[in-house]
């Protein structure tokens, strides 16, 4: 077996994640985290300077009760907020760390997209070449671009509003099955985030980046760093695509037969049945299915510890 630990992203988030890993110490360090993870109301879990803490805190949770089992992947990756939990699996960020990096990407995303008239929509059906072209061709009313190419048949759409709107007809017309609006905070992953880029790359200044311990596929790549920084990745990353589709494809092409994914829901497992039928997934977003997941990977005998 060879394993990959994938963390699901923004727009995953449900009230009452990480509740039943409580008592954890951790979250005492973050009464206003817990509270939104316990107790919402979701659409103040859902704001985007409040989610990415509370989704980093308990995914960092669920990796170190994975470590102190003895599961430890050979690759990781995440969903765009998610990258930044594969980067504390790796090491690469200290866990409080890691919390505090994530609230402040938050800030400074919420902050970049204000005032700006903006959608996202999913295309399914549709070949990648064919839409980036019409999203050049509907340029001339402003920013727009592919955001995520998630699996085939669903890629996602980001930019000012009037541009999308342009890029939704030309697609419907050129043969899309669909178009779904998505309901998100803004134009995450777009040239439209440069701002929240800027605040990333001077915050990353002050910042301690350990040595990665283990390989970490990137979004903006689709693979492992090659002759790139981790600071300079992760700027790039709020305002460029989310290559998920490659990252798995990746990971797979390095012998990775298993899979687990880390946070609420199962969206990310969705991607991945899409994109190879064949490897083994498991999920993980509290207590139930942690030991679940272990059991199953250590053997029904295995004593969990906690």
């Amino acid at each position: 077996m060879k394993l990959g630990i994938i963390y699901a992203g923004q727009g995953s988030q449900v009230v009452g994640m990480g509740k039943s890993f409580y008592p954890h110490p951790l979250f005492d360090e973050y009464p206003d985290l817990k509270e939104l993870c316990f107790n919402g109301p979701l659409d103040r879990l859902s704001l985007t300077q409040n989610t990415q803490p509370c989704m980093v805190l308990v995914a960092s949770i669920i990796t170190d009760l994975l470590k102190e089992n003895g599961i430890i992947p050979d690759y990781c990756a995440g969903l765009s907020l998610g990258e930044y939990s594969a980067l504390y699996c790796a090491d690469v960020f200290e866990q409080r760390q890691v919390i505090e990096l994530a609230r402040f990407r938050g800030k400074v995303m919420n902050e970049a997209v204000q005032g700006i008239d903006s959608e996202m929509i999913a295309v399914i059906k549709m070949e990648r070449d064919i839409l980036e072209d019409l999203c050049k061709q509907a340029s001339s009313l402003g920013i727009v671009s592919i955001s995520n190419y998630n699996c085939p048949g669903q890629l996602v759409v980001a930019g000012e509003k009037e541009a999308v709107e342009k890029v939704k007809e030309l697609a419907l017309e050129k043969g899309a099955k669909r178009v779904i609006p998505l309901n998100t905070s803004g134009p995450f992953h777009t040239a439209l985030l440069k701002e929240a880029s800027l605040a990333l790359k001077e915050r990353f200044q002050q910042e301690t980046f350990h040595e990665m311990k283990i390989p970490v596929i990137f979004n903006t790549l689709g693979h492992e760093l090659k002759n790139q920084a981790i600071p300079e990745i992760l700027e790039k990353q709020v305002m460029s695509p989310v290559y998920f589709e490659d990252s798995i494809r990746y990971m797979i092409s390095q012998g990775v037969d298993t899979i687990i994914e880390v946070g609420p829901g199962k969206v990310l497992s969705g991607f991945v049945k899409k994109i190879n039928k064949d490897i083994q997934l498991y999920q993980i977003e509290d207590n139930e299915s942690l030991e679940k997941t272990i059991k199953a990977l250590k053997g029904e005998d295995y004593e969990i510890r906690k």
